[in-house]
């Protein structure tokens, strides 16, 4: 039950976040996508179930936020934790840069499968936000890393 509420709390969190981003400027959405770091985090403490079931619920809440046909940030969101699940089980991402480049690859790969999925749907080119979107990766990883290896400080000091 614990963990369902610190789930739930976190994705309140990514919501309000990107709430606050849609209305300090469109342009930061392309930049970082919080929803896909707490997919990510409770993946690798979770395991690939927990992730993939969060990742489509938080895929179906950003796709909320757009105009877009409903589920393809769920179908994206919910490979990519997946992976994070299994591939967290098999390798160890503890240290910060396996950890930079872990996050960096499974946010690339999301990346691609929402715009292969946007542009079959839609028949059309993939919004970039000139070119931000391709930068979304990089910049949330480096966030990411960065606030689990606090995450991770900060149970260490509790116990």
């Amino acid at each position: 039950m614990k963990d369902l509420i610190r789930t739930g709390l976190s994705v309140l969190v990514a919501f309000l976040l990107y709430s606050l981003l849609a209305k300090i400027s469109v342009s930061l959405l392309f930049l970082f996508n919080f929803f896909s770091l707490i997919v990510i985090y409770f993946a690798l403490e979770k395991g690939e179930i927990y992730g993939a079931c969060l990742g489509a619920i938080c895929g179906l809440i950003q796709d909320s936020f757009s105009m877009s046909v409903f589920g393809v940030a769920g179908i994206a969101k919910t490979i990519m934790g997946y992976f994070a699940g299994y591939f967290s089980g098999k390798i160890n991402v503890i240290p910060i840069k396996r950890n930079f480049v872990f996050v960096f690859l499974l946010l690339c790969v999301e990346l691609i499968i929402w715009s292969v999925l946007y542009s079959f749907i839609f028949s059309e080119r993939v919004s970039t936000g000139g070119g931000l979107i391709f930068f979304q990766p990089l910049i949330t990883a480096v966030l990411g890393s960065l606030a689990y290896r606090f995450v991770r400080k900060l149970k260490s000091s509790k116990m």
